[in-house]
């Protein structure tokens, strides 16, 4: 694959920086090559991360994290020019450890993703109205390790957008390899606080393709189609837009 459509991009300081262009859509069109980005934390970029920030023409930033994430692992860089950055938390509650367990149940997860829709409706509307304005790409959106909230961002996008369910499940299996490298990080960057990290493994790690799938089911369960969803929260004209921006003829 040449390096205009490589799916996964390297960086020094994220594991799972991936390009959702490529992806087939139900009316035979493909979603755009190098415009939309997912993500883990991007808080620590280096030098060469920025650069290739730059030659990619990054223009946002959403950032998907609670407020105490922010707060405590930092923002994007404040000081890369020509990037605006927007803060829209789909949670400001992460499981506990008391959840932990419930990790390996796709069905608990599935509820989980779903609770972002409930709680995070208006910050998912936003983040939409932001990525369906042409002067705000290409756009990258993260969480903390790119896995759950970025995954229903990326799969509400891309369902939007008309991809069929089984490919917007690949694309969120895609992270399974990453979580492995994001561990390995958090291990070596919270070395005196191995034993609660060790605790967290099993939700960092859980990357289930019927996690996801149960996820789309419910949306469609919900609402009866995407397109209904879409109209019910009043998403219709910003869906449009997105077609219009991130989706090419095939």
């Amino acid at each position: 694959m040449d390096a205009l459509h490589a799916r996964h991009v390297e960086l020094e300081t994220c594991c799972n920086f991936r390009d959702l262009g490529g992806y087939p859509t139900g009316d035979g069109r493909r979603t755009r090559w190098r415009t939309l980005f997912r993500a883990d934390g991007l808080t620590a970029l280096s030098p060469a991360d920025r650069a290739v920030l730059e030659d990619l023409g990054v223009r946002t930033v959403i950032d998907l994290r609670t407020a105490l994430e922010v707060d405590t692992r930092g923002r994007f860089p404040a000081d890369v020019a020509g990037v605006a950055y927007h803060h829209l938390p789909l949670t400001e509650t992460l499981p506990g450890a008391e959840a932990v367990p419930d990790w390996d149940d796709t069905d608990f997860v599935s509820r989980r993703y779903a609770s972002y829709v409930d709680a995070g409706a208006g910050r998912l509307s936003a983040a939409l109205g932001v990525l369906a304005e042409p002067a705000n790409l290409p756009a990258v959106f993260h969480c903390s390790v790119g896995k759950d909230r970025t995954g229903v961002l990326s799969a509400v996008v891309l369902c939007l957008l008309g991809v069929p369910d089984e490919v917007i499940v690949e694309d969120y299996v895609l992270s399974k390899a990453a979580m492995v490298q994001v561990l390995e990080r958090l291990q070596a960057e919270f070395a005196d606080a191995a034993a609660e990290v060790a605790r967290y493994a099993p939700v960092i790690l859980s990357v289930e393709p019927g996690s996801m799938a149960g996820f789309l089911r419910e949306l469609r369960e919900r609402f009866g189609s995407f397109e209904a969803m879409a109209d019910r929260l009043g998403w219709t004209a910003t869906v449009a837009a997105l077609r219009d921006r991130l989706l090419e003829p095939a």
